[in-house]
């Protein structure tokens, strides 16, 4: 992209204006104006009003039942539409009021909507199971909505009184208190302190520049960024233990409300997933951590350090050339030749995402930091946002959005609207498989040894964030709530001592553990977030699985794989993942995940014999 630049010689920030309309996603394919939006949204708040003539009246006929569906899958599809219109405009250009004013407004309609039209559910669990199966499968509109009301049946024994879910859902601020107050204190609060930098300068410490300081080649800078950065999460260890608490407690008092065995059975329940699932990761990955023990031995040898310390995980072991710049239209073709074993449907589509702007390229003035991919949006094809600066790390970003878009374009495509989207659990499948992919092919197509080693490092790192790291939280997540559940009063201290021994057994005999380390536990968000982090480490491991049967098995693989990115939310997570070739009860897709690992320690090794002793 051409640089602009004011008459002082300063680099001039790029307006939408001034980048071509083919580098823009193209929002005239949701509406073709503001005004069609206005009469979108003035046709949603008329129709609100339609609900009342079903409210008590669900149980009369199936055509009663089968109208309130249509209507409110119509109302649901213009409002997801508005919502994506109004979202994509606002990130465009965060600055426009309209758009802001837009944003906020489709939130406020959501709100009407789902507040009109929650007597739907309750009124179906008022009915004998019997009879409203025998009423979905006596009409053939009915039907499509069976896997829709067998999950609301599945839940119904968790589901309460009306008067009880009043109680809960009046709580539900309340039940926000925890993590607020964390996120307010540690990103506004909180205090770092000023540290010399690796070039001398005087720096305040921030998470932004702590993470940055990790992949300094100077130790002194990254020690002296890891203590600062630790340090105010030590000082304050009482008051984040205390909000730590009180997140756990939510958690459980809602399980235990809704006659769940386990804060962790009502988290996975949501989308229908075995605890085996949990479990078996867990001890899979405890019964394989020699490849991460392994690597943390390797880096202390290339470092040529005496002890090895958390802050010395991320820097970099092997050197490129931090020059190269990557055009986004060379990426574009190099995640094509990346993607080629998928087959030319697949390529097809990608190539129709590219080619009809659904992409928006550029960094320009007030445009949302980051990428994203939108997701699944009824009868509109999904856009990603991208802020390209033509560093590697832009491909890989851009292969893993692009994981995301074919999944909810394929999804959009096959699905009905009931169906039309998928669940967390498969969401990061798709991005995380496509980004397999495109390490194997840059492997593959190397120029120098030392570009291989840099890819090679590349995937060891992205294996060890994603699935180790993310296990290691799942079981120190498993073991608080375990322990609080038995009515244990987690204390900092304790907190500290659990974390220290979790880390040292993942990462084995070569890590020496910091005491700041031990307070991690502290400043990890996902904490609060129920139950997340393990999908991380799931989805990473399928994606291995589903990747390596689309190398060695070509077409049958890559026919189920396509499928599953058509399956939507059309089955449960579990067995949309089984159908594509991964049973996630078994041990195969953590095996698949540290045997690639192992493999790729190997050609690390081959490389540099000598160079390490």
């Amino acid at each position: 992209m051409k640089k602009y630049y004011s008459q002082t010689g300063t680099i001039k920030a790029l307006t939408r204006e001034d980048i071509e309309e083919k580098y823009k996603w193209n929002l005239r394919d949701i509406y073709v104006s503001n005004e069609e939006w206005e009469n979108n949204f003035s046709w949603v708040e008329n129709s609100i009003g339609n609900y009342d003539k079903f409210r008590g009246n669900l149980k009369e006929s199936p055509e009663i039942l089968l109208s309130c569906f249509q209507i409110d899958d119509e109302i649901g599809i213009k409002l997801e539409r508005l919502y994506l219109y109004a979202m994509l405009s606002k990130d465009s250009d965060m600055s426009v009021p309209v758009y802001q004013a837009m944003d906020s407004r489709i939130k406020t309609l959501y709100s009407k909507v789902s507040t009109a039209n929650s007597f739907i559910k309750p009124e179906l669990l008022k009915m004998p199971d019997e009879e409203l199966l025998r009423m979905i499968n006596s009409l053939e509109g009915l039907k499509i909505y069976k896997h829709s009301v067998n999950e609301l049946l599945r839940k119904k024994v968790h589901t309460l009184t009306k008067e009880e879910e009043e109680i809960l859902a009046l709580a539900g601020d309340i039940e926000q208190i925890p993590y607020t107050a964390f996120s307010l204190f540690t990103n506004a609060d909180l205090k770092f302190e000023k540290i010399m930098d690796d070039k001398g300068n005087e720096i305040e410490i921030s998470q932004a520049k702590f993470y940055a300081a990790l992949y300094s080649q100077d130790r002194d800078y990254r020690k002296r960024a890891f203590t600062a950065y630790l340090k105010p999460y030590s000082e304050f260890s009482n008051t984040l233990s205390s909000l730590f608490n009180g997140n756990l407690k939510v958690n459980i008092f809602n399980a235990k409300a809704r006659k769940y065995s386990s804060a962790r059975e009502a988290a996975l329940d949501s989308n229908n997933i075995p605890l085996s699932v949990y479990n078996n990761l867990v001890k899979s990955a405890n019964a394989n951590l020699k490849p991460l023990h392994r690597w943390a031995e390797l880096k202390k040898k290339i470092l040529h350090l005496s002890e090895l310390h958390p802050y010395d995980i991320y820097v970099s072991l092997f050197s490129v050339n931090e020059d190269k710049k990557y055009p986004f239209n060379e990426a574009v073709e190099i995640v094509c030749s990346a993607l080629g074993p998928l087959g030319s449907d697949y390529l097809d589509s990608l190539r129709k995402a590219f080619n009809n702007r659904w992409i928006d390229i550029y960094e320009t003035h007030a445009k949302k930091s980051g990428a994203y991919s939108s997701g699944t949006t009824f009868g509109i094809h999904p856009y990603v946002l991208l802020n390209w600066t033509e560093l590697l790390n832009d491909v890989f970003t851009l292969a893993h959005e692009m994981g995301h878009n074919m999944h909810s374009y394929y999804t959009g495509m096959n699905q009905p609207y009931p169906y039309a989207n998928y669940s967390i659990f498969l969401a990061e499948v798709a991005s995380t498989f496509n980004e397999s992919l495109l390490l194997d092919y840059l492997i593959s197509n190397s120029e120098s040894k030392e570009e291989k080693l840099f890819l090679l490092e590349k995937y060891l790192n992205n294996i060890t964030a994603t699935f180790y790291r993310q296990t290691m939280f799942a079981e120190f997540e498993m073991n608080v709530y375990d322990r609080t559940e038995k009515g244990e009063a987690l204390t900092y201290d304790l907190l500290c001592n659990m974390y220290r021994d979790i880390f040292q057994k993942y990462w084995g005999p070569s890590m020496v553990i910091d005491k700041e380390e031990e307070f991690t536990w502290a400043r990890v968000p996902h904490f609060y977030y129920n139950f997340y982090v393990y999908q991380y480490a799931t989805g990473f491991a399928a994606s291995e699985v589903l990747a390596n049967k689309v190398k060695n098995e070509k077409k049958p693989a890559v026919d189920k794989y396509l499928q599953f990115l058509k399956s939507g939310s059309s089955d449960y997570s579990i067995n949309i993942l089984k159908k594509a070739g991964v049973d996630m009860n078994s041990f195969e897709p953590v095996l698949a995940t540290t045997k690639k690992m192992d493999q790729l320690l190997d050609e690390v090794e081959n490389l540099i014999i000598g160079r390490v002793n």
